[in-house]
């Protein structure tokens, strides 16, 4: 027997067991409900003489509504569960017939794979960074932090007519917070990547909204400044996040799993997996050499903005390399709040 007849012959057997079980379910309903029924009209017949005169109707009532209870929590999780593979069914035809029509259809730019075919695909090639894994999510993250910056300084080119740095770190064009964002989006979003939008939407618009509420913070909280503040937008929470912002999130969101989340992968997949899990390891001891780096000279920033003087070789080193000029081209938007 062929595989595809195998396959067919799986569905087969499946409908015919499905069925038989319907079938079933369906003369058991209606057993419960005739029997539970009798056993009602018995116990309102018996309340007028005294309930206590009936202890075994009643004890096997509460049987039943034990047993109603048990069944009616295994029909919930059979529901989310079948209405979930159905959902993943659809949206993985659907997500597989656009990639054939636009693979059919391209001029310059490859389409991107569906979610489903990145999966195939890394599981095929053992690849070192397959799933939702830490060597996955450094990747990202590392991309996230570089992507972020490319594209928020093209985004102020367009609307502002001038090119402004993005940067959160003092070595190499990253920011932490795009990484992060990133970073978390496929995290918490992965396991709806072949999923419906609506899915991703939510997602991204409570994970988007946390993050953003967190960093903004921490930063506060450890640097006494901000990078952002959304006081004069309506629906706001303490001007870290607002309600618009965060739609904008859940959007990110869709856009984040079903198109960039899968290129990113892509470009991944072609990282050699003899080089792969050093190079990550040398990376991730970069970021963070660069994070504390970065912390300690903001910090520094923070203390002269006080007149704070150096109060020693280290201190007077970072106020030669990074004086107040330099830090203000590298953070244009950090601004340190006043007690």
């Amino acid at each position: 027997m062929t595989k595809k007849n195998r396959r067919y012959h799986m569905n087969e057997k499946l409908r015919y067991r499905y069925d038989s079980a319907k079938k079933e379910l369906l003369e058991l309903e209606e057993d419960v409900t005739y029997s539970v029924t009798s056993q009602l009209d018995e116990l309102a017949k018996a309340t007028q003489g005294g309930i206590s005169d009936v202890e075994r109707l009643k004890d096997a009532l509460l049987d039943e509504v034990d047993l109603l209870d048990d069944a009616a929590k295994m029909f919930e999780r059979m529901h989310k569960s079948t209405t979930n593979t159905a959902d993943e069914i659809k949206t993985r035809i659907s997500e597989a017939q656009k990639y054939e029509k636009d693979s059919d259809n391209y001029h310059f730019f490859k389409p991107k794979p569906p979610n489903a075919m990145i999966d195939y695909d890394e599981k095929r090639l053992k690849h070192f960074a397959k799933g939702n894994t830490f060597y996955k999510l450094f990747w990202v993250f590392f991309i996230g932090c570089f992507g972020g910056v490319v594209i928020e300084m093209i985004w102020c080119l367009i609307t502002n007519g001038y090119i402004e740095n993005r940067v959160g770190l003092i070595w190499g064009p990253f920011n932490l917070v795009y990484g992060l964002g990133a970073l978390a989006l496929s995290f918490f979003l992965y396991k709806y990547r072949n999923r419906s939008r609506l899915y991703s939407f939510v997602g991204g618009f409570i994970v988007g909204s946390v993050i953003e509420y967190l960093c903004s913070f921490f930063q506060e909280m450890v640097f006494g400044s901000t990078s952002w503040d959304y006081s004069s937008m309506p629906f706001n929470l303490n001007g870290r996040i607002c309600l618009l912002y965060s739609i904008f999130w859940g959007i990110l969101g869709i856009l984040w799993i079903k198109e960039i989340y899968p290129r990113m992968a892509v470009w991944i997949l072609k990282i050699p997996n003899k080089v792969g899990k050093v190079l990550t390891w040398c990376l991730l001891v970069f970021m963070i050499v660069d994070s504390l780096a970065s912390g300690i000279v903001v910090y520094r920033w923070s203390k002269r903005v006080e007149g704070v003087k150096a109060q020693n070789s280290v201190e007077r080193l970072i106020d030669d390399i990074y004086p107040d000029k330099t830090m203000q081209w590298l953070f244009p938007n950090l601004e340190f709040k006043s007690e």
